[in-house]
């Protein structure tokens, strides 16, 4: 369980210090699928950041099953998020000089997976394991780096617009695939997304607003990737 209590976060100093999180409040449970929505500004991806250890928040705490993860030496933050979380952004991150199946790999020897090229297979790119980044489409590429994290079997996954540089039909196959693992695997899944359809396919979603939640509602009916609008 993640356990969000009274999270500040600011940037800057003196006339210039920018408040992006005010009191945030949020508790999450094992293995569920939480969406967060909001406009540009709101703190949506400060949020997701503080959540997983990418950042230090100025006040409050992070407690993952009671470990209150902000008290960590960087050392000790490093060895977490090695250890717990996975990532999923919209700039790829790829290792420019490694193939497909070398960047899925670093993800996979972190956990010691010795089955990754099951992952490159579900994600449709069995045919470029050799690859370089520079060789992919901006598709291919996201989809190498949903592999890389997804081989890191990790016990919480983020994700940050995973979807934004997608078409719609890589983008409802990444989804469905991503929900897919989560469902069998069990691990807890946290994403912003600009699109509010997404949000149908969430446990819960939270909505954003100037640096608070302005709202989390519970989704009766939690649709797949292939139910919603896009």
């Amino acid at each position: 369980m993640i356990e969000i209590k009274n999270v500040v976060k600011t940037y800057g100093g003196g006339e210039s210090e920018v408040e992006v999180l005010k009191g945030i409040d949020l508790t999450v449970q094992d293995g569920e699928f939480i969406v967060i929505l909001g406009a540009s500004g709101s703190g949506k991806s400060t949020l997701l950041n503080v959540m997983s250890g990418l950042e230090r928040p100025n006040g409050g705490s992070v407690e993952y099953d009671g470990v209150d993860i902000t008290t960590l030496t960087e050392k000790e933050l490093t060895l977490f998020r090695r250890q717990t979380v996975g990532f999923i952004f919209q700039q790829y991150y790829l290792l420019p000089n490694l193939s497909v199946e070398q960047n899925v790999r670093m993800g996979a020897d972190l956990a010691g997976n010795k089955d990754y090229k099951q992952i490159i297979e579900a994600v449709g790119l069995s045919d470029k394991l050799h690859k370089k980044p520079s060789a992919l489409s901006g598709g291919e590429q996201q989809r190498v780096a949903v592999a890389r994290a997804l081989a890191k079997k990790p016990k919480v996954l983020f994700l940050d617009e995973p979807t934004g540089a997608l078409d719609e039909s890589t983008g409802r196959s990444v989804l469905d695939y991503i929900c897919k693992l989560q469902k069998e695997l069990g691990f807890t899944m946290i994403m912003v997304t600009h699109n509010s359809n997404i949000a149908n396919m969430a446990n819960r979603v939270v909505c954003m607003n100037s640096g608070r939640i302005a709202e989390v509602y519970e989704n009766q009916t939690v649709k797949g990737a292939y139910e919603i609008g896009w």
